[in-house]
């Protein structure tokens, strides 16, 4: 099977769940056309294509491996990143002022999918230098901007982010990385940081690594922790690389998936202290960290869509051709494709609807976030920042909860072949299992949703939310359209679960913490359903006035998605009002370890 991006999709969701034509009217998208959108999805659909895709097995295959001290990556990797730099690719979202194309998130978003896509391993590089560019950019002095951005936007170094230490995991609080002030400005910074993705390589001539640390003699926990950017090759007064800075990779991870992204454990200061630079205000580095943390997220909840589409496109090509069984309708004796059984037809339909699903709830984040950012309205750019805190978690769980189960449905459409990795359909599996752990796990986001951004604005901006899922329903059932009635109906549902479910972990927040906490997870799951379904009745809704047969495929999976997956909520519903009793009063002896 040959990758091909699924430009049509595409274009869908940023007009229907990101708006992009309203952004463009409105001058949000300024200096952008859909003509030009529509260009820069298909070269990238090309080049992702051409480059990234026929490397991805040989990354698996391959892996990343520390050899004589220095990170070893597959064969091809620094051609096709040379190739994709040189492109222009590395600077799209970036700031115009340092050699960026400026172009908004949802556009960006769009691309980092077909990047995902192709080759997942290689689309985590990227990734990361974007949100080290965007947390630099916010923050740091004029100085450190032009110290490290052109080169950052230009593609010719790499950024990366340190958070994680052996001891702390997700306990950011606990970090014990020290930066120690020097009487000339710079921090000497000493201590260890594991799993660090791109932490070392040889692909660019420089790493920007942001660190978080402590200072000394700062206050406990989260409130004395400090952000750093400390290169692996110091700079020079003229700009110039000079010698090598006190930070090494001291180990690669052998892991499930992702093979060919080198997973690294970092040593600060060994010989005496890496040199790094201050961003921002000392013990307010979290705050800043989370600007990449952020964009991270939403970057991550992308890539989830990406292996839910990747995995689709191998099983359908797989359930077309693989003959087996007969069915009601074929004549007897006559094996027929698989895809023409309903079962497997189910399974398709199921990876096709939730990664729809996945892709719309991430783009209308993108274009939250392209408001909140580019709006001359103040007010409107801080409602649009409130939404997009509000999606941020749902679009980072929901799309990577999905990319482990597409990926495993697509397992099953290859029966026992699934199995076996010289399909390739393992790999998707094994490379989604990672995404809903990193950048702050799965069950860290249904904490945060539920405890801080349900109560933005005294939860005004989740009804607000809700009061949108409630118009799309009324504008399916005011359609008329043949089967919309049932799909209004299923979606009205949803919604209504969605809003009894959101009223009563509101008020246990507030009387019941724990009762509120036991039912986050499925909290999460309900609101990704309910948006979902509502994304793709409005995607329905603008395919069936266009006069031709493109409609048929968004009409009939937002028909499937409402029947099959939406009338799923009443029962996440009864889970989080009903179901934490039973969690909470578990005696503690079922979990004594044997």
């Amino acid at each position: 099977m040959t990758y091909q991006a699924p430009v049509n999709d595409i274009a869908l969701a940023l007009e229907t769940a990101a708006g992009l034509s309203n952004l463009i009217e409105s001058g949000i998208a300024e200096g952008v056309d859909e003509d030009l959108v529509n260009a820069i999805v298909e070269e990238a659909g090309k080049f992702a294509a051409e480059e990234l895709a026929p490397l991805n097995a040989v990354g698996d295959t391959q892996g990343a491996s520390l050899e004589d001290g220095k990170v070893r990556l597959p064969e091809g990797w620094a051609e096709m990143y040379n190739n994709w730099a040189a492109g222009g690719w590395a600077a799209l979202p970036c700031p115009t002022e340092f050699g960026g194309q400026g172009l908004p998130s949802v556009i960006s978003t769009a691309v980092n999918e077909i990047w995902s896509t192709a080759n997942l391993a290689f689309s985590l590089g990227p990734l990361l230098t974007q949100g080290a560019i965007h947390a630099v950019h916010a923050k740091a002095t004029d100085e450190l901007k032009q110290m490290f951005l052109p080169k950052l936007v230009s593609g010719e170094w790499a950024g990366t982010m340190n958070l994680t230490e052996p001891h702390a995991g997700t306990d950011l609080g606990a970090l014990r990385t020290k930066a120690v002030p020097q009487a000339d400005g710079i921090y000497l910074i000493s201590g260890t940081k594991i799993f660090i993705s791109y932490g070392d390589h040889e692909m660019t001539e420089n790493i920007a690594h942001l660190v978080l640390a402590r200072l000394p003699d700062t206050p406990a926990g989260t409130r004395g922790i400090s952000l750093f950017v400390v290169p692996k090759i110091l700079i020079n007064e003229d700009g110039s690389l000079g010698e090598r800075n006190d930070v090494y990779c001291t180990g690669v991870e052998h892991k499930l998936g992702i093979h060919a992204s080198p997973t690294c454990v970092l040593s600060f200061g060994d010989n005496g202290g890496a040199v790094g630079y201050l961003i921002g205000e000392e013990n307010k580095g979290l705050a800043v960290m989370f600007i990449m943390m952020n964009a991270a997220r939403l970057g991550v909840g992308i890539q989830g869509v990406a292996i839910g589409e990747a995995a689709t496109q191998k099983a359908i090509a797989y359930a077309n051709e693989r003959r087996q069984g007969s069915t009601t309708q074929s004549p007897a004796g006559q094996m027929v494709p698989i895809v023409e059984h309903p079962d497997v037809r189910r399974n398709l339909l199921t990876m096709k609807a939730l990664t729809a699903a996945a892709r719309a709830i991430c783009y209308a984040t993108a274009r939250e976030i392209d408001i909140s950012e580019r709006a001359s309205d103040a007010d409107e750019r801080a409602k649009a920042a409130y939404r997009a805190a509000l999606l941020t978690p749902v679009a980072k769980a929901y799309s990577t909860d999905l990319a482990v189960e597409v990926a495993s449905i697509g397992v099953q459409v290859h029966g026992g072949m699934g199995y076996i990795e010289e399909t390739g359909a393992a790999q998707y599996l094994r490379d989604a299992r990672i995404l809903p752990i990193y950048e702050g796990t799965n069950g860290v986001q249904s904490i945060d949703l539920v405890t801080r951004k349900l109560p933005i604005e005294r939860g005004e901006v989740v009804k607000g939310f809700i009061a949108e899922l409630n118009q799309i329903v009324a504008d399916v059932k005011a359609s008329n359209a043949p089967g919309f009635d049932v799909m209004a109906n299923n979606l009205d549902a949803a919604n209504k679960a969605l809003e009894r479910a959101t009223v009563w972990i509101g008020q246990k927040v507030m009387s019941s913490p724990d009762e509120a906490l036991a039912g986050a997870t499925p909290y999460l799951r309900l609101f990704g359903i309910a948006s979902g379904g509502a994304y793709l009745a409005k995607a329905a809704l603008a395919a069936s006035r266009k006069a031709n047969g493109a409609a048929a495929g968004p009409v009939e999976l937002a028909k499937f998605y409402a029947g099959n997956i939406s009338v799923q909520a009443d029962g996440y519903a009864r889970t989080i009002t009903d179901g934490g009793a039973s969690l909470l009063e578990a005696p503690a002896d079922m979990f004594a370890a044997s």
